[in-house]
Formats: structure tokens, sequence, C-alpha cells
């Protein structure tokens, strides 16, 4: 499974939870979900979604208050190297409190993991994918 180690200071001491796969935000008034993952995954990683078969996984939800977030999500087989990742990048105050506004990437590195490690590298609300891609697989 292709796994971004999400970026910024917040999460760059962390490994164990700190992986993601590639994502988004978008309207559903405004745009399809489908369209909307090919497009994040584009921005996210700055390469298009690998030719291959879409595998719907459905939705989760995950987070708490304000930060909880719906991802409907598909898998696609295919070849992706890691090396030709560019990843997007986001703006945010860093120090706190500063002032400051500084550009972190989306992602700060990208890497494929059997379906063990990928489980222990996955922030925990995306880890019930991992058994329906099985699923959908067998």
């Amino acid at each position: 499974m292709l796994l971004g180690h999400m970026g910024g200071p917040l999460w760059a001491r962390k490994d164990s939870g700190a992986w993601s796969i590639p994502k988004g935000e978008y309207e559903p008034a405004a745009e399809e979900a489908r369209a909307a993952a090919a497009r994040e995954f584009e921005e996210e990683l700055g390469t298009p979604v690998p030719e291959g078969e879409w595998i719907a996984l459905g939705e989760v939800r995950y987070g708490s208050g304000r930060s909880k977030k719906q991802v409907t999500v598909w898998a696609v087989e295919g070849e992706l190297d890691p090396a030709r990742v560019v990843p997007g990048v986001f703006e945010m105050e860093w120090p706190p409190r500063s002032g400051e506004c500084r550009a972190f990437p989306e992602v700060d590195r990208v890497e494929w993991f059997d379906p063990t490690t990928a489980h222990d590298k996955l922030a925990a609300g995306q880890r019930p994918l991992l058994s329906r891609l099985a699923e959908r697989l067998r």
C-alpha cells in the first residue's frame, strides 16, 4: 500500500500513526468524489493516479470536534516510483503565535508498505480501509 508521511512540523518526529493515504477536501455539490480523489492525489503527490482499475473502499469518518473528517476512498493497483513524487505544499503559522507563515510539504516522503506494516504506520482512523481492501482483493 502506498502511504505518505504527513508533512509539516507537527508530524516531523512521529512515525507510527503519522502516515496517510493521499487525500484531500472537496465540495460534493461542485465535484464528483472520484474526480476529486484523482485531483487530490495529483495535488498531494505531484503525479497522476496510476492507470488501473479503481476499487471502491467506501467512506471512513475519523477525528474529533471541528477536525472530524469524512473520506471517500478508492484503491488502484499500479506502479508508482516514490522517488518521482513532488509533493504539494501548504502554509501554516509557524512557530505557533509567531505571526510568521511558512510553507511545508503536504507529505515529506512516500513509501510502499505491506499490509501489516501499513497498519502500524497508518493514521488510526484510516486503518479500517486495510481490511476493506483485503476483502475486495479476495
